[in-house]
C-alpha cells in the first residue's frame, strides 16, 4: 500500500514536512520498483535529508505545491519523480545463493530465490508494474528468454 501524508511509517514522523513528503515519495517509488518495505523506508529517509539538506528555498516550495506523493497513472506503478526506473528492464540472473532479480545495471539483487521459478514470477511482476522487461538468462549466463510488458 502506497503511503500518503496522512498515513505514513512512524520512523518519518520526526522528520519536517517537506523532508517527510520527500521520503514518502521515494519509498514509494521503491516500492513500485520492487525494494520491500523494510529495505525501502531507511534508504528513502537517507536519501529525502540529504535533499533536504541542499535543497534551496525554491525547491523546497516547489516540492510543497505538488500533489501528494501517491499521485498515479491509472496503471498505478508509474512515477514521475523517478521516470528512470522504468526504463530498467529485471533480470534473473544465477547467484551464489540461487537466482537473482536485479533491475539493469544495478549493483546488487533486490531479491535472491532457491528457485528460479519464483525469481522469475517476480521478476515478472515487477517489470509488468513498470511496464518494462523481465529478461531470464540461464546459469550460463546466455540470455534465455524476454517477456516485454
Amino acid at each position: 500500500m502506497p503511503w500518503t501524508l496522512n498515513d505514513y511509517p512512524s520512523s518519518l514522523k520526526n522528520l519536517d514536512k517537506p523532508e517527510r513528503k520527500k521520503a514518502i515519495d521515494i519509498a514509494n517509488a521503491m516500492l513500485d520498483e520492487g525494494y520491500k518495505e523494510g529495505r525501502a523506508i531507511p534508504i528513502a529517509t537517507e536519501q529525502a535529508k540529504e535533499w533536504y539538506e541542499n535543497a534551496s528555498e525554491e525547491d523546497i516550495n516547489e516540492l510543497m505545491k505538488e500533489v501528494d506523493p501517491t499521485e498515479r497513472s491509472e496503471e498505478g506503478k508509474r512515477y514521475k519523480n523517478r521516470p528512470e526506473l522504468l526504463d530498467r528492464a529485471e533480470m534473473v540472473l544465477a547467484h551464489e545463493d540461487g537466482w537473482a532479480v536485479q533491475a539493469n545495471g544495478a549493483e546488487k539483487p533486490d531479491e535472491v530465490f532457491d528457485q528460479k521459478s519464483d525469481a522469475i514470477n517476480r521478476a515478472k511482476e515487477i517489470a509488468e508494474n513498470k511496464g518494462t522487461e523481465a529478461v531470464i538468462y540461464r546459469k550460463d549466463g546466455e540470455e534465455e528468454t524476454r517477456h516485454s510488458y
